[in-house]
This record gives structure tokens, C-alpha cells and sequence, in this order.
């Protein structure tokens, strides 16, 4: 009987865990998406203010910054046609106007999630002190590319004596 009560109250605080991190993680991966739901100047501002700002979008480059202005332009005189909503566009620019928020929320999404900072705390040898070393997700998967590429061409080049 008590092992049935232990059980039961594990489960149900391992589901009530499980449902509060997928609400963060809704919430959070909403928060940075373009909703065509909702007013849609004050997101094509906030979008375009956290890429000029450069500290949001860290790892975003150039072309795919250009690419996200160009189809929030694209949208916006999409939906100036339909009098600002998606329920006033025809069919076509309808599908024009999804197909540009997905692809605003695809490259928003993946630099957001390039732009994270990963910090790192260690001990140099020697001290007994500790270093915070904080770096974003696409600088650690460079460096850890150009250190592998470097022992790519250490292993393939030939020992000369």
C-alpha cells in the first residue's frame, strides 16, 4: 500500500515537472516567433530593433538579417493590402504571408539559439582559482571545427624525418 502512495505522488510531481518545462519551453520558443495573430508593426519593430541591436542576434550574418528584413517587408505591404489582417488577403497572399513568417521564424530561431551564451566555469592548472569563460553556441562549434580540421591535417600530412 505505501509503495502504491510513494509511486502515485512520484508520478504525478514528475508530470506536474514535466507539463511546467514544456510551458517554458512554448513560452520561450514563442517569444522570439513571429505570430501573424498579433499586431504586426509592433513585431516587425522588435524584430528589426533586436537585429540592429546586436545583442539578441549575435550570430545572425548578414545575408540572413537581410533575408528577415526583406520578408518582414514583403508581409508588411502583404497585409496593408488586406487592411492589416490575415483574414482580409486572398488565398495566394495568404499562403505568401505564412510562408514568409515561417521563414522569418526558421532563421530568427536558429540564430536565437546560435546567439546563446554557454558559460563555463574552470581552474587553470596551477591555481586554485576559478575563470568564467563564457562563449555562444556557434563560437564553440568553430573552434571546435577549426580544432578538428587542424588535426585533420596533422594526421594526413606525411612525417618527414
Amino acid at each position: 500500500m505505501r509503495k502504491a502512495i510513494v509511486l502515485g505522488v512520484l508520478l504525478a510531481a514528475s508530470s506536474a515537472a514535466h507539463a511546467k518545462i514544456d510551458s517554458l519551453s512554448t513560452r520561450d520558443a514563442s517569444s522570439s516567433k513571429l505570430d501573424v495573430q498579433s499586431p504586426f508593426e509592433a513585431q516587425r519593430q522588435k524584430i528589426l530593433n533586436d537585429l540592429a541591436g546586436g545583442e539578441k542576434y549575435v550570430e545572425i550574418n548578414p545575408h540572413d538579417a537581410n533575408k528577415v528584413k526583406e520578408a518582414l517587408s514583403r508581409m508588411s505591404g502583404q497585409l496593408a493590402r488586406g487592411n492589416g489582417t490575415v483574414d482580409g488577403l486572398s488565398a495566394e497572399q495568404r499562403v505568401t504571408v505564412l510562408n514568409d513568417q515561417e521563414l522569418i521564424n526558421a532563421i530568427l530561431t536558429r540564430a536565437g539559439e546560435d546567439s546563446r551564451l554557454i558559460c563555463k566555469r574552470e581552474k587553470p592548472v596551477g591555481t586554485r582559482r576559478t575563470i568564467t569563460h563564457c562563449i555562444t553556441v556557434a563560437e564553440r562549434r568553430r573552434h571546435r571545427d577549426e580544432v578538428q580540421n587542424e588535426m585533420d591535417k596533422n594526421f594526413r600530412s606525411p612525417i618527414i624525418e
